[in-house]
């Protein structure tokens, strides 16, 4: 398998594990919304529109970066990034004891497939330089 196929590959796994991990967490969430610590403004419709938008965006940045249209692509990636990061923002609401494990597990998998998706991100633009290469620019 050449380099850019793998890089790809990748991508696609890390984007499926925090679909995955985000939509359990929001719907979690949703049902639940009276037992998450998290501002008033954060609202059951809120939960999901903003769950489906996100998502959207993620599906974007790995299809233009699929397509090679990497500048795109990591607009699109990094804030997508963000529907797992701000999951740890409920931390900010509560304290630690407010939280059951489920809330905890759900949080943390959240952060940590978000981070994921911010490195690759990172990494791709900043170390491999991926969006010089395929232009043809030299480096």
């Amino acid at each position: 398998m050449n380099p850019e196929v793998k890089r790809q590959l990748v991508l696609k796994i890390l984007l499926i594990a925090c679909i995955i991990s985000t939509a359990i967490h929001f719907t979690d969430n949703y049902l639940y919304i009276e037992k998450y610590p998290q501002p008033d403004l954060i609202t059951a419709p809120s939960i999901y529109i903003s769950w489906i938008i996100w998502t959207g965006i993620g599906v974007a940045g790995y299809w233009l970066y699929k397509s090679g249209r990497f500048w795109l692509a990591y607009l699109c990636l990094v804030i997508y990034s963000f529907c797992g990061l701000d999951s740890l923002g409920h931390y900010l609401y509560g304290a630690m004891s407010e939280f059951s494990m489920k809330m905890h597990l759900f949080i943390i998998t959240d952060g940590l497939t978000g981070l994921a998706i911010l490195g690759f991100t990172l990494w791709s633009g900043l170390v491999l330089r991926e969006q010089f290469r395929e232009s043809g620019s030299s480096v």
